[in-house]
């Protein structure tokens, strides 16, 4: 079928990655496969497209994970191992950077890497904050790489890896509704964590609600058998500061088919920059069982704004551990203010989660705001 775009999504390591283009009529049968999880309240509607919409086929969302590699052995970590748990809450204060992190807890990061283009790639001072920021984590969730080439991301990689990390990158495609474009982006330690890579795909959005479509893939841990592994979506977004109570209204509409994409899953993360703090989170203050990570505290490096968050359905995602933090850039790396504000004027912000399915009874929620509190 003429007309119809084509969705290149590139996975790293390296430089090279691999690149995968969907052809028109597989497009056109991941959309009418996907209308009714994906026929969603409030507008986000596959009838009509008013804009392109680029997605993945129905048969990779459907799809499971890879056998294990070569290198299934090196993701097992020692039970017991001790992590120094990044701090929790904004103010500044002193900060404990984890040097390794434990079997029984995976960490989830969200961060807006400001501007993250050519300009900030060349600076190595800078590179090295991001690098160190992200080997604290399993899974680091980027928004707003900006970058008229694709060598951004994998130049970054190969700084996080110097050290002997094994990270792998997965990069969507670039959105907006202007010349400036954005992409998002998934960084996760390959030793502790899996990716369905049949899952990787950009949120069909027709009536445009969104000014960038979030980005989605699903993940599996792999410090615990395969078997009682805990897995999940992601859901990655960045929503447009000037937009904001339409979007987070049209995210909860996201949120909620995601959550229906397919029958064995219904652990879904959503997080990212959402330029709001709970009390202007609208539809989800109203949607049962849903809970955040952060709250009460600030997020962005100037510590005014709560912009930053993980939300979930605490029945659902009972791996949840309550224990989350923002690791503050000036407290944690001994930078001044305008130091920081050169790695971003965002702070990450991040969750701990069981690595194991644990059905139950519902996560906790909430954190202890200003408190580093090991995680276990």
């Amino acid at each position: 079928m003429p007309g119809l775009p084509s969705l290149r999504v590139v996975i790293g390591p390296g430089r090279g990655g691999v690149a995968r283009t969907l052809s028109s009529k597989s497009l056109v049968q991941w959309l009418a496969a996907l209308v009714a999880a994906l026929s969603l309240v409030g507008g986000l509607s596959l009838r009509q497209p008013s804009r392109q919409v680029s997605s993945l086929p129905t048969t990779a969302i459907l799809a499971g994970f890879a056998a294990p590699s070569a290198h299934a052995a090196d993701a097992v970590s020692p039970p017991g191992a001790a992590l120094p748990a990044p701090p929790i809450g904004g103010p500044p204060g002193p900060s404990v950077l984890p040097t390794s992190r434990p079997w029984d807890a995976v960490l989830i990061a969200s961060f807006n890497i400001q501007v993250f283009g050519e300009s900030k790639i060349a600076k190595p001072h800078v590179v090295e904050i991001l690098a160190r920021v992200v080997r604290q984590f399993d899974i680091v969730a980027i928004q707003e790489v900006r970058a008229k080439s694709d060598g951004v991301i994998p130049r970054f990689v190969d700084a996080v890896n110097a050290d002997g990390s094994r990270y792998h990158w997965i990069i969507g495609p670039r959105e907006g509704r202007t010349v400036s474009k954005e992409q998002y982006c998934f960084l996760y330690d390959m030793n502790r964590i899996e990716v369905d890579a049949g899952s990787i795909g950009v949120v069909p959005d027709p009536a445009d609600k969104l000014h960038r479509p979030p980005m989605h893939v699903r993940f599996r841990t792999r410090v615990v058998p395969e078997s009682k592994a805990f897995t999940f979506w992601m859901v990655d977004i960045h929503t447009d500061p000037d937009e904001v109570p339409q979007e987070i209204d049209a995210l909860v509409d996201v949120f909620t088919a995601m959550k229906t994409a397919r029958p064995d899953e219904d652990d879904v993360i959503l997080l990212g920059d959402l330029n709001a703090g709970p009390p202007q989170f609208g539809r989800f203050t109203k949607t049962p069982d849903v809970t955040w990570a952060v709250s009460g505290v600030t997020t962005n490096t100037h510590r005014t704004k709560t912009y930053d968050n993980l939300i979930f359905d605490r029945r659902a995602t009972t791996e949840y551990l309550g224990r989350w933090g923002v690791l503050d850039l000036q407290s944690s790396f001994g930078l001044p203010l305008d130091r920081a504000l050169e790695v971003s004027d965002h702070n990450p912000v991040w969750a701990a989660f069981y690595p194991c399915e644990s059905p139950g009874e519902p996560a906790a929620s909430g954190g202890i705001a200003g408190v580093a509190t090991p995680v276990r």
